[in-house]
C-alpha cells in the first residue's frame, strides 16, 4: 500500500500548524493548552504519478489495471484492499500505519468502525500489538491510541497536539447516529472552548481506515464522512460493495491454498423417509478399532420405567434394534447386517440403509436441534481431547434466531430451551468420554460444570434483559447479558482462551452482525432457519482465523496448520446441501478472478522472478495457451480443466516448452489465478472423519528398531568460509555476469500535407516514418550516485568488505558493465552472488544430534480423523490399519509395500515428525524396515515424488531433500552400524532397486 505514493517527500516540517484555541467564556477559567499542532503533510506528488504508482503495485499482483484515480467528496485518494475474514486484515492496517509514517512522516490516523463490537475488537488489537512494533527494527514507535468519546474531548487536543503517531478510534453511530451524545461532534461546545470537535479533527487532515467499508455505505455516513477532511481513504474488507482503486487482493482461494485460515469440514444432517415404517434412528456415527469389529453409535427409543426415551447405543453387526429398545414393536424387523466403515453405512436384514448423519421416523424442529447440538458437543470434545497437550483452548459458537430459546425469563432458572437441551446432552457426552483412559484432560474437564462451560452474548435493553437484535438495533450502547459476559467475549480474549476460564461454548446471534470472532472458535452449530440476511459465508467467517495456545502464538506451522487448524461446522441440513450453498457464496466473493484462461489474460501479465519483473508478450502468451490446449489443460471454453489440477497434484504436468520454463513457477501461479471450481476450497464430511487405530505391528521390533534410529531431534549450523565464498563469486560473476545495455528507441515523422482540425485532434496529424533501436554504451544515468557495496551488500546480507572483495578481483571488462548499466548490474551481480551462497549454504550445513527425541506418542497424540473412504483396503504391514494417501502413486506405492515378502512394516510418518533446515521444516514421507539379509538396506525414510522424468522440483524443495541427506548421513556416522537410508523414489520399483 505504501508503494502507492512513492516519491513523496518525508518532511516532518510541513507538518507543523496552530491549534485553533477557542473561546473562552467570562466564567469559565482559562487554562493553557497546546499550541502547536502536527497534522498530515499535503500529498505533493501530481496525480498522474500517484495513478502511476497504483498501477505498478496493480502489475506487481497481476490486478486490473485503474484508468483514473477514483475520487470522491471523502477523499481524492481511495484505495480497496481485499482481504479475506481471519486473515490479520486488523494487524495488516495497523502496520501500514507505522510504514507510512516511517516512509512518509504521516502521524494521524483515525479507523472508523461499523459497531461497538468490532471497535472494542480493534482496541484490542491496538493494545496487543504496541510492544511488537516498539521491538520491530524497522519502525521502534509506540502508538497513542484511544476510543473517541464525546464526554473526553482532552483527546482530541492531544490527538492534534503530539507529533508521534496518534490513532483514533471511533464507530459510525458516534457520528451519524441523531442522539444527544452523537450530536456533540458538531455542535460548538462551551466544555471545548466553542469549538466543533469534527473541526478539531478535520485540521489533522487524518487518513481514514474503513474497516467493513460495505457496512458505511448509506447516504448519511457518506455524507458525515466528508466533514473529516481527509488526506486519503483505505477500505479494508473481504466483500467490497462499491469498488474504487483495488491494490491488494487476498480473496477466499487465495487464503485456503496460502493456509492463512481454517481447513473447513461440515456435520450434516439429512430427515429420510424409510417406507413402510416409522421407526426413530439416527445415526450418529461409525468407531473403528484394531481389535474388534466396527461399531455404530445409533439413536434409538428405547422403553424405560419413566416412559420412552431416546438414548444412543453402540450396536454391532447382529444386534437386533426389537430387544435393544425393551420391544417397541416399531423396531420389528431391524437386525444389523452390516456396519461399513468405509462407506458409513449400516445395512439392515429388512432391507433399509442408513447412512452416518441421516435421521429416520419422527424427527420433529426440537429433535434437529437436540441432534445439532449434541453433535456440537461431541465435535468440541474430539478436538479438545487432541489439541489440549498443544496448549490450545477449543471454543465452539452456536447461532440462534430468539434470545427466548436461550434465555426464558418466565422460567424460575431463566434457561431457555437450548439452554436446558445443552447442558442435559453436555452430562452425557461427559460420562462417557470420562470412562475412557485417564488423562491430564479428563482431571481438566472434572473441574468445569456444565452450567459453568456455557455464556450467552446478546444485546440487552433498558432492564438489563437479554433482547433479540432487532429491538435492540437503534442503539448499540450495550451488546451482552452482562458486564462480565461482554468484558470477556469482547475486551478480555486472553483470559476466554485460558484453560482457568471455564467458559468454552457461547451463544448468539447477534456475534454475526456486529462481527465478533475468536481465533480458537473450532466447532459453530447454526441452530437457525437459513436466511437470505446472513449467507453461510458469514457465518463460517466467524471462525476462520487460525487459533492461538496459551502463549498466544499462532499455530500456523505449514506442516501442520490444516491437521490442527480444522473448523467443524454443524448444518441443520445435509452435508451435500449446506457445502452446495456455501461454495456458491465463495463463487460469488469471487466474480473478480478471470474466468478463462486464452491467450488475452496471458498477454501483459508480470512474471515476479529474481531478476526483476517480467512482462508476457504476445508470443509468450501464445506458447503458454498451446501448451494448455494441447495436453488437455483446458476446455473447449477455455476454462481450466479437472486434468491440470489433478497432474499438478501428482507432479505429473508435462513440461512448459523450453523458453518458458525459466517461469516454469510465475506461469503456474498465474494458471491457478484463473478461477476453476476445482480449485475450490475442500470440503470434508465431518462425519467421515476417524480415528486411526495402530496395530500390532507399531509393537513390532523391526519398526522399534528403525524408530530408534530416526528418532533423534538435531540442530544444524552453518560455517561460512568466507575466502572460499568470495573465491567461488569471483569465477561466476566472470563467467556469467552479462549486463544488457541500455536501449533507446528514436522515431522519426513528418506532419502530414493538408493537416485539419480532426486530424490533429484526433493525433493522426504527423505519419510514422522510420523507427531505430540504438545501443548507448555509458550509462544515461551517469549522474546519480550508487551505493554500489551497500546495495549489494543489502541485497545478499554480506558485510560491504565480502563484497568488495568479491568485486576488487573480478576482470576489469565485467566490472566496466556497471557503468553501462548500473541497476541491471546491480540485479544480476546479486543474483549470483546468492546462488552460490545457497550453495555453500549446502555444502557446509552440519547437523548436530541433542539429547531429545521424538516420542512414539506423535502416532496417537494429536491425531486428527480421517475420512476411510479414501483409505482403500485394511493393511497388513502398516503401523495403522489404513492409510489415507495424498495421490495415485501413493495408493500403488501402499499397495506394493504392503504385499511385498521383503518388507517387515512400515509407516507414513506423522507430521509431527520433521527435520529442521534452513529453509524450513521438512517432513519426509515413508519410513520403511526390510526382512534382514533380503535387502543391503534394511531402514529406508524415502520420499516419494512421482514420474522423475517429468518431475520439476522447486528449489526449496531440492534445498530440503539436500539438507535431509545430510541429517542421516549424520545418524548413520554416529549410529552404525545399521544405518538407514534416505532417498527420493517415483515407485516401488526404484526403491527395490535402490536397496538391493
Amino acid at each position: 500500500m505504501a508503494d502507492c505514493f512513492v516519491g513523496q517527500l518525508h518532511d516532518d516540517a510541513a507538518t507543523r500548524y496552530r491549534i485553533d484555541p477557542g473561546q473562552w467564556k467570562k466564567h469559565q477559567t482559562k487554562r493553557e493548552g497546546p499550541e502547536e499542532g502536527f497534522k498530515n503533510a499535503d500529498i505533493l506528488l501530481p496525480e498522474l504519478k500517484v495513478l502511476e504508482n497504483i498501477q505498478n503495485v496493480q502489475r506487481r499482483q497481476n490486478l486490473p489495471q485503474s484508468s483514473a484515480l477514483v475520487s470522491n467528496k471523502i477523499s481524492p485518494f481511495n484505495l480497496d484492499i481485499e482481504m479475506e475474514t481471519g486473515t490479520g486484515k486488523t494487524y495488516c492496517y495497523i502496520k501500514t500505519m507505522f510504514e507510512l509514517n516511517r516512509r512518509y512522516g504521516w502521524n494521524k490516523f483515525i479507523i472508523v468502525v461499523p459497531s461497538i463490537a468490532i471497535r472494542e475488537g480493534v482496541a484490542k488489537s491496538l493494545e496487543i500489538t504496541a510492544d511488537h512494533f516498539q521491538q520491530d527494527a524497522n519502525y521502534g514507535k509506540k502508538a497513542r491510541t484511544f476510543i473517541y468519546n464525546s464526554k473526553s474531548l482532552h483527546e482530541l487536543e492531544t490527538f492534534s497536539s503530539d507529533a508521534g503517531i496518534n490513532v483514533m478510534v471511533i464507530n459510525v453511530q458516534a457520528f451519524n447516529a441523531t442522539g444527544k451524545d452523537n450530536r456533540r461532534i458538531y455542535e460548538e461546545l462551551d466544555d471545548f472552548q466553542s469549538r466543533r470537535p469534527i473541526d478539531v479533527i478535520a485540521a489533522n487532515r487524518p487518513i481514514l481506515i474503513l474497516d467493513e467499508p460495505q457496512k458505511m455505505e448509506g447516504a448519511k455516513t457518506k455524507k458525515s464522512l466528508e466533514q473529516f477532511k481527509a488526506l486519503m481513504v483505505l477500505r479494508y474488507s473481504a466483500t467490497h460493495k462499491t469498488d474504487h482503486n483495488k491494490i491488494h487482493r487476498l480473496d477466499a482461494l487465495d487464503a485456503y491454498n496460502q493456509k492463512l485460515v481454517k481447513k473447513i469440514e461440515v456435520r450434516g444432517i439429512s430427515v429420510k423417509g424409510l417406507t413402510g415404517t416409522n421407526a426413530y434412528l439416527y445415526l450418529e456415527s461409525i468407531e473403528i478399532s484394531s481389535s474388534k469389529p466396527p461399531m455404530a453409535r445409533i439413536e434409538i427409543e428405547v422403553k424405560e420405567k419413566s416412559g420412552i426415551k431416546r438414548r444412543v447405543r453402540k450396536l454391532g453387526k447382529g444386534d437386533n434394534l426389537f430387544d435393544k429398545s425393551e420391544g417397541l414393536n416399531q423396531y420389528d424387523g431391524f437386525v444389523i447386517a452390516d456396519v461399513n466403515a468405509n462407506t458409513d453405512v449400516v445395512s439392515f436384514t429388512n432391507g433399509h440403509e442408513l447412512y452416518v448423519g441421516e435421521a429416520t421416523g419422527d424427527v420433529n424442529e426440537e429433535t434437529l436441534r437436540r441432534i445439532q447440538i449434541r453433535e456440537a458437543i461431541k465435535a468440541h470434545f474430539d478436538k479438545e481431547r487432541a489439541l489440549f497437550n498443544q496448549g490450545i483452548k477449543v471454543l465452539t459458537l452456536f447461532f440462534i434466531d430468539e434470545v427466548a430459546k436461550y434465555r426464558d425469563y418466565d422460567q424460575p432458572d431463566t434457561k431457555g430451551e437450548y439452554a436446558r437441551i445443552f447442558e442435559e446432552e453436555y452430562n452425557l457426552y461427559l460420562n462417557e468420554v470420562l470412562q475412557l483412559d485417564p488423562c491430564p484432560y479428563f482431571d481438566h474437564l472434572h473441574k468445569i460444570s456444565a452450567e459453568q462451560t456455557h455464556k450467552g452474548y446478546f444485546s440487552i435493553d433498558k432492564k438489563g434483559m437479554m433482547v433479540d437484535a432487532v429491538k435492540s438495533a437503534k442503539s448499540e450502547k450495550v451488546e451482552s447479558t452482562d458486564t462480565d459476559a461482554y468484558d470477556l467475549i469482547l475486551k478480555e480474549k486472553e483470559r476466554l482462551l485460558s484453560f482457568q476460564e471455564p467458559t468454552r461454548f457461547i451463544f448468539s446471534h447477534s456475534a454475526l452482525r456486529e462481527g465478533w470472532d475468536n481465533p480458537n472458535v473450532f466447532v459453530i452449530c447454526t441452530l437457525k432457519h437459513s436466511d437470505n440476511i446472513i449467507s453461510r459465508r458469514q457465518e463460517v467467517g466467524r471462525g476462520l482465523r487460525i487459533c492461538v495456545n496459551q502463549d498466544g502464538e499462532r499455530m500456523d506451522n505449514p506442516l501442520t496448520v490444516h491437521s490442527t487448524n480444522v473448523l467443524t461446522v454443524v448444518a441443520s441440513e445435509s452435508y451435500k446441501y449446506f457445502v452446495t450453498a456455501l461454495q456458491k457464496d465463495i463463487s460469488a466473493s469471487l466474480s473478480a478472478r478471470p474466468r478463462v484462461a486464452d491467450t488475452d489474460y496471458f498477454t501483459g501479465k508480470q512474471l515476479i522472478t529474481p531478476d526483476g519483473a517480467i512482462e508476457v508478450t504476445p508470443q509468450m502468451a501464445k506458447q503458454i495457451y498451446k501448451y494448455l490446449l494441447k495436453n488437455d489443460y483446458v476446455t473447449d471454453e477455455d476454462h481450466i480443466a479437472e486434468e491440470y489440477h489433478q497432474a499438478k497434484k501428482e507432479g505429473s504436468l508435462v513440461k512448459l516448452p523450453d523458453d518458458l520454463k525459466p517461469y516454469e513457477d510465475q506461469i503456474f501461479q498465474l494458471v491457478d489465478s484463473v478461477f476453476s471450481e476445482d480449485l475450490m476450497p475442500g470440503m470434508e464430511d465431518g462425519r467421515k472423519k476417524k480415528t486411526n487405530p495402530l496395530n500390532d505391528n507399531f509393537e513390532k521390533k523391526e519398526f522399534l528398531e528403525l524408530w530408534d534410529r530416526i528418532n533423534r531431534k538435531a540442530v544444524y549450523s552453518v560455517q561460512f568460509d568466507s575466502a572460499e565464498l568470495v573465491k567461488k563469486c569471483i569465477a561466476t560473476l566472470d563467467e556469467h555476469l552479462r549486463v544488457t545495455p541500455m536501449q533507446y528507441t528514436i522515431q522519426s515523422g513528418e506532419q502530414v500535407a493538408g493537416v485539419g482540425y480532426d486530424e490533429m485532434k484526433s493525433g493522426d496529424g504527423f505519419k510514422l516514418e522510420k523507427t531505430e533501436t540504438e545501443t548507448h554504451k555509458a550509462s544515461v544515468h551517469s549522474r546519480v550516485k550508487y551505493d554500489l557495496l551497500g546495495k549489494l551488500a543489502e541485497e545478499c546480507q554480506l558485510k560491504r568488505q565480502t563484497i568488495a572483495k568479491i568485486l576488487k578481483d573480478i576482470n576489469k571488462p565485467v566490472f566496466a558493465q556497471f557503468k553501462t548499466n548500473p541497476e541491471n548490474f546491480i540485479s544480476e551481480a546479486a543474483r549470483l552472488i546468492n546462488e552460490q551462497k545457497a550453495t555453500e549454504v549446502i555444502e557446509h550445513l552440519a547437523y548436530d544430534t541433542v539429547e531429545e527425541r521424538f516420542e512414539l506418542d506423535i502416532f496417537t497424540n494429536n491425531q486428527t480423523g480421517q475420512d476411510f473412504s479414501k483409505a482403500g483396503d485394511k493393511l497388513k504391514k502398516h503401523v495403522y490399519d489404513y492409510v489415507v494417501t495424498d495421490s495415485k502413486v501413493e495408493r500403488e506405492f501402499v499397495k506394493e509395500l504392503d504385499t511385498s515378502t521383503d518388507v517387515v512394516v512400515y509407516t507414513k510418518l506423522p507430521n509431527g515428525f520433521f527435520i529442521p533446515t534452513p529453509v524450513g521444516t521438512y517432513n519426509p514421507d515413508w519410513a520403511i524396515a526390510f526382512v534382514e539379509g533380503s535387502v543391503k538396506h534394511v531402514f529406508f525414510v524415502a520420499e516419494t515424488k512421482g514420474d522423475m522424468s517429468t518431475m520439476q522440483l522447486k528449489e526449496i524443495e531440492k534445498t530440503k531433500i539436500k539438507c535431509a541427506k545430510k541429517f542421516f548421513e549424520k545418524l548413520n556416522e554416529q549410529f552404525a552400524p545399521k544405518n538407514v537410508r534416505y532417498d527420493v523414489i517415483k515407485d516401488f520399483d526404484t526403491l527395490m532397486n535402490i536397496v538391493h
